[in-house]
């Protein structure tokens, strides 16, 4: 045992193993996995000063608390006993549990026999939250349900600023941010060297993290999706990137497997499992497409005509690139969004879901594909076997034209097929919510945006040949009545 306690000494995740994980769990078997690694990797470099400020982005059940908030400061004061924690969750009684527990880790014998001389535990000041030892360390707990408190640390950690029921609450998310640059943000011991600790599974793109990330720098950001995303890796300062290669690898496969996983995504939904489970919340309000102004239909209507529209990959990019085919069908002004398909498609595969499609909806009026990368040489394959292909070239950015059609949404004549009938409908709405944040994929608002574009100019066209047949049938009747 004395060489797991010198390694244990060193090493945070040797710790964990050894010393606080039989105290936290006794009887329950510790499965180690490369990300309690990755976390104890940063943790220690925030031990160092390497890093200063450190956000931890982490669905839940993934041993976040159990690491950060319970296991990090108890292994922090056998080295350092004389550092002062101030810690914080949204709810009071859980930041008293986590400083309960890593009291616990430390009052165990085993802690007490290998690491005993670096501090005791005060008798007089050793309450549940506040708790201090006989080398000046200090441990006070806050929340921000509560009242601002006086003290102050050189380490800070917040575990979950809000709880996930409130993911949609602006009071309770606005009331957070206040408690950071209010309490936490203002309670350093030394603006030099204090170092701070977010951890937490995001809820909302405008909670604490999206806060800080859009308004502080310095910030390092360990991001750990419960499913692996190449498209959204990062590699943070001491040069960690996920290890992961294949798409939708699971975190810890051993502790949520692919069915709890799946039976997880399905009860909270896409929009949820983007932000709790993935850690990149989508715009829920909407930026150019506000969210609550799409049309739902539940039965579609006999559309007067449709068009297929296809927005295909660029030739260069990776295969985290979708391609996106959309049926939209017109009746008066309203457009309906008939059928669509959002899919990793190398060229052959594009081209083979073309020719689904239109045997599937066989009468477009047109068939609308950008002329540009891969979408070039589809249109030279099937321009011949499929009619009315039309190359198109679009005119400005991809913001413009979203702009472009932004008045037909908001005028409520953009239809989506409603999440009863269609629950894969979310992954739109996020995608068209979020648009033009360029960390999210833009596939299927370009497919949008290339139709309605499309019939508003045929639109605005055949407006333009009525004046001039009117124009000419005028002309005919003054001629007639002269003759």
């Amino acid at each position: 045992m004395a060489l797991k306690a010198e390694l244990s000494r060193r090493s945070l995740h040797a710790f964990l193993q050894y010393f606080a994980w039989p105290v936290l769990m006794p009887g329950v078997e510790f499965k180690d996995n490369w990300h309690i690694g990755a976390i104890c990797e940063h943790l220690e470099a925030v031990k160092s000063g390497q890093i200063r400020k450190l956000i931890i982005s982490i669905p839940f059940r993934h041993l976040k608390s159990t690491i950060v908030s319970q296991t990090f400061p108890a292994w922090d004061w056998i080295a350092d006993p004389q550092i002062q924690y101030l810690t914080g969750s949204y709810q009071k009684d859980l930041a008293t549990r986590d400083a309960v527990n890593s009291r616990r880790i430390m009052e165990s014998p085993l802690y007490r026999a290998h690491f005993g001389e670096s501090f005791k535990l005060t008798s007089d000041q050793n309450v549940k939250t506040r708790y201090e030892n006989n080398k000046s360390g200090s441990r006070v707990v806050t929340s921000t349900d509560g009242a601002a408190t006086g003290f102050g640390g050189n380490r800070r950690i917040i575990d979950d600023p809000i709880s996930s029921k409130e993911a949609d609450s602006l009071p309770a998310i606005q009331a957070s941010i206040e408690w950071w640059k209010g309490t936490m943000a203002t309670r350093g011991n030394d603006p030099e060297t204090d170092t701070t600790i977010l951890v937490h599974q995001r809820v909302n793109e405008s909670d604490l993290t999206g806060y800080i990330l859009a308004n502080e720098t310095g910030w390092d950001q360990l991001i750990l999706p419960l499913r692996y995303e190449k498209e959204f890796t990062k590699t943070t300062s001491i040069g960690f990137t996920d290890p992961r290669t294949k798409e939708g690898e699971l975190l810890h496969p051993s502790r949520m497997g692919e069915q709890a996983s799946h039976d997880l995504e399905v009860t909270l939904g896409v929009y949820h499992s983007n932000a709790q489970l993935q850690q990149r919340p989508d715009s829920r309000g909407g930026n150019i497409f506000v969210r609550a102004l799409w049309k739902f239909y539940k039965i579609l209507p006999d559309v007067e005509e449709y068009v297929i529209s296809v927005d295909c990959t660029f030739k260069d990019k990776q295969s985290s690139d979708f391609v996106a085919i959309h049926v939209w069908g017109r009746k008066g002004a309203d457009k309906y969004l008939m059928y669509r398909i959002k899919d990793h498609l190398g060229f052959g595969a594009t081209v083979t879901a073309i020719r689904t499609v239109k045997a599937k909806f066989p009468k477009p009026i047109a068939v609308l594909i950008e002329d540009k990368a891969n979408g070039s040489a589809v249109i030279e394959t099937l321009q011949k076997e499929i009619s009315g292909i039309i190359a198109i070239n679009p005119e400005g950015g991809k913001v413009a034209r979203a702009f472009a059609i932004q008045p037909e949404h908001e005028a409520g004549n953009l239809w989506l097929p409603d999440p009863s009938i269609d629950p894969t409908i979310e992954v739109y709405l996020g995608e068209a919510s979020s648009f033009p944040n360029p960390a999210i994929n833009d596939d299927e608002v370009d497919s949008t945006t290339q139709a309605i574009n499309w019939y508003r100019n045929r639109t605005a066209a055949m407006g333009l040949m009525d004046y001039y047949r009117k124009q000419a049938q005028e002309r005919a009747a003054r001629e007639n009545a002269t003759a």
